[in-house]
């Protein structure tokens, strides 16, 4: 090979060389070449907002009608008994919560059982109506009235709730499957468990077998806290009613105290108290609600703090964030409401800031008397709102 055909190859081979380095260096460094390839975009991190359930609840006492209290409410013209003009007075309160609870003290057995008062209680249907035209929802059927026609008494009672669409009640039963049945309610999401308990049927038991009538707790309180144990794992709230206390006195009784405990610590979210005709405090064990009294809802009982009752109102919240489920109760409110009489007619029920010294003389040292019954307990407990 010539000198000149040397040079030529030599450049040549030089040419090759230099072009398989350069395709080689594209092809196994292409993070060189930014110039020619885009950035993948961020990934948008998708926020799940929290569910958030509330529901109100309204809770007032008893329901106790005297004979004083039906005969003013009889229509001679047709033979029925109208009470809707008692407790209209309720209504702007009342109707601004989801569930409305009281304490039907005295049977509805009805007009064809006889109407009895004192000592043993049987009562018009009509009362209910009024209570149910109202919105009332939650009524509680435990209390030491429950047997006083016996079991006839029982029977007619339930089957006039049971026919009033969406009204729950509780504390007597016809049957052990419906007294052990836990039955689990929804309100705006929220789920909930209503029980009725009482100390005394004064004097009276359920025929041997047939203890299912009434949820008397006395020698069965395991039973009630293992109810309220099972209700609170399958529901969201508890709500327990409970007879208990002594007549008339203010203060809570020793088994009050350690059984709202007990109560508490079963799962009791909300325990609304009465028997004692008269308020009693109010308090928190924990996260639970405690109102030992509620006093008389409407009842022929003389005296101003006879014819005293409480109201109250609670705002539940359930909150579902991220899979986790949590329930408070908030926004307590409290207040008291009047039953006016006079001479045994014209009952009327006015909360106490309507009342004026033509209905109820020197009211308003009354109402700040009482006001003090409901903090006994605890100083923090806010009173108006209802």
């Amino acid at each position: 090979m010539n000198r000149n055909n040397r040079i030529a190859a030599v450049l040549l081979a030089v040419l090759i060389l230099l072009f398989g380095t350069g395709l080689t260096w594209r092809i196994t460094h292409p993070e060189q070449t930014t110039e020619e390839t885009e950035a993948e975009p961020p990934v948008e991190e998708i926020k799940i907002e929290p569910e958030i359930h509330t529901a109100d609840i309204f809770l007032t006492g008893d329901g106790l009608i005297h004979g004083a209290i039906y005969k003013d409410a009889y229509r001679i013209g047709n033979g029925t008994y109208d009470f809707t003009g008692m407790v209209e007075p309720l209504r702007p309160i009342v109707e601004k919560y989801d569930l409305k609870y009281y304490n039907q003290e005295s049977m509805l057995g009805g007009t064809d059982l006889g109407l009895y008062c004192y000592p043993l209680f049987n009562s018009p249907q009509e009362f209910g109506d009024a209570m149910v035209g109202l919105g009332f929802n939650l009524v509680s059927t435990a209390n030491n009235h429950s047997l006083d026609m016996g079991e006839t008494g029982i029977q007619r009672s339930l089957e006039y709730w049971n026919s009033k669409d969406g009204v729950i009640n509780a504390g007597t039963y016809t049957s052990w499957e419906d007294q052990q049945a836990l039955n689990v309610y929804e309100i705006n999401g929220i789920t909930y468990t209503f029980l009725s308990w009482t100390f005394s049927c004064n004097g009276f038991y359920p025929p041997e077998g047939k203890e299912y009538l009434v949820n008397l707790y006395p020698g069965r309180e395991e039973e009630m806290l293992e109810q309220v144990r099972k209700a609170d794992e399958i529901s969201d709230v508890v709500i327990m009613a409970i007879h208990w206390g002594t007549e008339y006195v203010h203060e809570p009784n020793q088994e009050q105290r350690e059984l709202a405990v007990k109560l508490a610590e079963a799962g009791a979210d909300i325990i609304v108290g009465n028997h004692p005709h008269v308020i009693q405090p109010v308090e928190w064990i924990g996260d639970t609600i405690v109102f030992y009294a509620m006093g008389n809802m409407i009842a022929a009982q003389e005296t101003a703090e006879k014819q005293t009752g409480m109201i109250a109102g609670l705002t539940i919240t359930k909150t579902v964030d991220n899979g986790e489920t949590t329930v408070t109760l908030s926004g307590l409110r409290t207040d008291l409401i009047y039953t006016y009489f006079a001479n045994h007619i014209n009952f009327r029920i006015y909360p106490y800031e309507e009342l004026t010294d033509d209905i109820l003389p020197g009211w308003e040292q009354i109402y700040e008397q009482q006001k003090g019954i409901i903090r006994m307990l605890d100083d923090s407990i806010p009173i108006g709102g209802v």
